[in-house]
């Protein structure tokens, strides 16, 4: 990440926050193609272990700015125009995920586009919400958080495709410092709303695990994703030319043990497919490598026991 969260809040503090105006109504435009969608298989909403099932679900509520689409007892679905982009289950006799066990690095949610991005981080800056950092990625913009249980958040929005650089099939991306007032700047034409964009998607999703020769076999081997760029313990993957849906890192858990089952955190990492065609393809792999068949879903877990359940959008 580009910016550590003391460099960030000092970024964002007085006078250059308090000095930008919202308008009274949202600037009326066609929103743009979410461009993490348009390809073979993509990310959905990603299932989460939590212990406090309440103090959790209103932190992506009150603070992320999800609409509770629906929950009981044991769970809670929340996303943005009905679409559900993140769901917590209830299990208060979870051990807490214990530092450099393979799962969830973070959840990416995608906004429509950099103004949306900015009127997020004006409420978020409101709301005193801590930031674990920022970046700019020069494909994209990003903000860095983690929810209650420490489970990795990331608030992003895409630069034009017509920008990305590329280099045969991989992607140039770095780590540098982000444009926040520039962000906040764009931003300020919008209306000030406790909810993200209809159009918010899940971008792309993060994974911690064990080895990255293993995390290629899987994700790039078996489910058929793309490499699109590495970096020392890190490898990223797409399909359709986005610049990732998926990354795999071990820089916390490099040479992690399976997950248990009995921790808090990632539960399972949902990939859609666009079609019929993309669904088989990917499904064939997958049960011939042992994968199981989960009503209309497919299921397969990679090395280190972090689950994957492909369905068609």
């Amino acid at each position: 990440m580009g910016v550590t969260r003391r460099d960030f809040v000092a970024g964002c503090g007085g006078a250059a926050v308090a000095g930008l105006t919202m308008s009274e109504a949202h600037a009326q435009s066609a929103p743009p193609r979410v461009e993490s969608l348009n390809a073979p298989l993509h990310p959905g909403a990603p299932t989460l272990i939590v212990r406090d099932l309440a103090g959790v679900a209103r932190y992506y509520e009150e603070g992320i700015g999800l609409a509770r689409i629906d929950a009981d007892s044991d769970t809670a679905r929340l996303g943005a125009g009905g679409e559900v982009l993140i769901v917590l289950r209830k299990r208060p006799s979870a051990e807490r995920e214990p530092p450099g066990l393979a799962g969830l690095y973070h959840t990416a949610f995608l906004v429509p586009g950099r103004a949306d991005l900015g009127a997020w981080l004006r409420r978020a800056i409101e709301m005193k919400l801590p930031f674990d950092g920022a970046a700019d990625h020069l494909v994209s913009e990003s903000l860095y958080l983690s929810d209650p249980e420490g489970n990795g958040i990331e608030m992003y929005a895409d630069r034009p495709r017509s920008g990305w650089k590329w280099s045969g099939d991989i992607v140039e991306m770095r780590n540098s410092e982000l444009d926040i007032r520039g962000i906040l700047s764009d931003g300020a034409a919008l209306a000030a709303s406790p909810r993200v964009p209809d159009g918010t998607r899940v971008g792309h999703v993060h994974l911690r695990v064990g080895g990255i020769p293993e995390a290629e076999q899987f994700y790039k081997g078996l489910l058929g994703f793309d490499i699109t760029r590495r970096r020392e313990g890190a490898t990223f993957y797409a399909t359709g030319r986005y610049h990732h849906h998926l990354a795999t890192n071990t820089w916390e858990s490099r040479g992690s043990r399976r997950r248990p089952g009995t921790t808090t955190g990632l539960a399972m990492l949902a990939l859609l497919a666009k079609d019929g065609a993309a669904f088989d393809t990917a499904a064939e792999r997958m049960l011939a490598a042992g994968g199981k068949r989960k009503g209309d879903a497919i299921a397969a877990d990679d090395p280190w026991g972090n689950s994957v359940e492909l369905s068609k959008a």
